[in-house]
């Protein structure tokens, strides 16, 4: 959509066809390296200014696509993935990931070709568990996955979510 001459990714967004094009270059590079690349990693990549790189980063948080560490231009998380370890280690064959949560577990499997596992424990009891997706589906999984934080208030505070 153009509007005042700005391709914009999404209506009301305000994000910009720079900002789509530093995303897709951010999912790529943390898909391919296991981690998330730097400001200055993606402006080499895209050959642009590491300002502008830094300028979408704060945008696509604003959009609430990515999500940086307090205070810096360090991807945090790029949902589903997260740039820190966390309680869900995902393993797929395109590599080894951090979930933010177990729903953004299945969400990396998903992302990355429907078949993998996400390990994590039970927080009340602290049994391991491990999820299998085989082909998009869960395979032998028992339980409830439980959300102490109904989605619509997940980005009132979305490290703690």
């Amino acid at each position: 959509m153009k509007r005042n001459g700005t391709t914009r990714a999404s209506r009301g967004s305000g994000v910009t066809e720079l900002d789509d094009r530093v995303r897709v270059a951010l999912y790529e590079r943390f898909v391919e390296e296991g981690e998330a690349p730097s400001a200055d990693d993606v402006a080499s990549l895209l050959s642009v200014r590491v300002e502008d790189v830094t300028g979408a980063f704060r945008r696509l948080e604003e959009a609430h696509v990515i999500v940086l560490v307090p205070g810096t231009s360090d991807i945090w998380m790029a949902n589903p993935l997260s740039a820190v370890p966390t309680a869900f280690a995902v393993e797929t064959s395109r590599g080894t990931f951090w979930g933010n949560c177990i729903w953004d577990g299945l969400g990396t499997v998903a992302m990355l070709g429907g078949n993998g596992t996400v390990t994590t424990h039970c927080p009340d009891c602290e049994e391991p568990t491990t999820l299998r997706v085989d082909g998009g589906r869960l395979i032998d999984a028992d339980g409830v996955a439980h959300f102490a934080v109904p989605a619509r208030r997940w980005w009132d505070d979305i490290g703690f979510t």
